[in-house]
């Protein structure tokens, strides 16, 4: 068990992937566990085991497991074991995650087993809870708060740089949108984006962070020699899962362009691709509606870029143009689980079709404004008047 201590660094290595069975089960009519197990092989599967005999031929083995997540309906799934029927039995059984989709790492997994055999005599086994977790790194930890930090790459000035932008990220978001985290976050860094997709099911290409906002945690790659990436992406993440924690319901996740781009306003000022592409759009009128940016977003990177830096665009404008009162009104009435549209009726007075057109005459407005700038001003790019015409709202 790892002790967590408030800013203690721990060496962690995870060294035991296979657990076992506390003891041999028995019941009275002879049927008997003799020894079951579980083994990680992440992130790819989970490879179940379980020995038993009885007096008479055992007829029917399930395995039955749960995750431990955020959920508002208790799920167990049971696996059926295909054998042949004997006194004594060996079987495995392996959950693949490929099927199934992928579990972040530190997930915390429960499974027993249940048998019977053609006396009618049935067992079950008590529920062994096992971690999920990714021992092809000699992780370290770090504690502050509410958040745990897990890295195996850069000494101790990263992990407290990363810390720290974690903590700042969070006074942020409860000053500017007024959120706050409930319950304490795990931080897996990994030491670049190609460590971080290994430990993935089907990633995109792209992919450089992820937040796991049912599971509280997140995983990112960040090299320790980017520090200036890391520390934002920190705050990014971050963002969803307490945004998350906040709005989550059983009826309706967040239109993505406001899940992301409530990230995306964290971080700070729009830079790099995505003030290119703002850019190249707003002038080409190639622009996405609100309406399509509800869904998620394209696996192309090209739009991929221009609906995060969209999304970016369209908090920006909220919060500049109606106050952190009103996005907060907004999430609160989001964590009822009303339609999209229906809440923004509710808090501004507009659907998203209101909301479009608001924001594309906007754009409009920038534009002109940008026209009307000095020869050394027009040079920038069209995102970046954006930038400082919303703070003059």
């Amino acid at each position: 068990m790892i002790k967590k201590i408030a800013l203690l660094i721990i060496p962690v290595v995870f060294l035991v992937s296979v657990f076992p069975a506390q003891a041999i089960v028995r019941a009275e009519g002879g049927l008997t566990v003799l020894d079951n197990s579980a083994e990680a092989d992440f992130p790819y599967k989970l490879n179940f085991s379980l020995s038993a005999e009885s007096d008479t031929d055992i007829t029917d083995i399930r395995l039955h497991y749960s995750v431990d997540r955020k959920s508002y309906a208790r799920v167990t799934s049971e696996a059926y074991i295909e054998f042949v029927p004997d006194t004594g039995v060996d079987v495995e059984w392996a959950w693949d995650m490929r099927k199934t989709g992928g579990l972040p790492p530190g997930t915390n997994v429960r499974y027993w087993w249940t048998l019977e055999d053609s006396g009618g005599t049935k067992i079950e086994t008590v529920p062994v809870d096992i971690r999920f977790d990714d021992d092809r790194h000699d992780w370290q930890i770090l504690t502050e708060g509410r958040i745990t930090m897990y890295w195996y790459k850069g000494g101790r000035s990263f992990a407290d740089e990363l810390m720290a932008a974690a903590q700042e990220g969070l006074e942020l978001l409860n000053r500017e949108i007024g959120v706050y985290l409930n319950n304490p976050v795990d931080i897996y860094i990994y030491a670049n984006s190609q460590d971080l997709q290994s430990a993935m099911i089907f990633p995109q290409s792209w992919t450089g962070g992820v937040a796991y906002p049912r599971y509280s945690a997140i995983a990112i790659g960040i090299e320790p020699d980017n520090l200036s990436w890391g520390t934002r992406s920190i705050v990014h993440e971050l963002t969803h899962l307490v945004v998350h924690q906040m709005t989550d319901n059983p009826y309706l996740d967040l239109p993505t362009w406001l899940d992301e781009g409530l990230a995306m306003y964290m971080e700070g000022p729009l830079s790099g691709s995505f003030v290119y592409y703002l850019s190249k759009a707003i002038e080409g009128d190639a622009l996405i509606s609100v309406r399509s940016l509800a869904s998620p977003f394209s696996a192309y990177a090209d739009k991929s870029y221009l609906s995060y830096a969209q999304s970016y665009s369209l908090v920006q404008f909220l919060i500049a143009a109606y106050g952190q009162e009103k996005m907060l009104e907004l999430l609160t009435v989001f964590s009822e689980g009303t339609g999209y549209d229906e809440v923004l009726l509710n808090v501004y007075g507009f659907d998203m079709d209101g909301l479009d057109k608001m924001w594309n005459d906007y754009i409009d407005y920038i534009s002109e404004q940008q026209s009307e700038e000095s020869a050394e001003t027009v040079s920038v790019p069209i995102a970046g008047v954006f930038n400082r015409q919303a703070e003059r709202l």
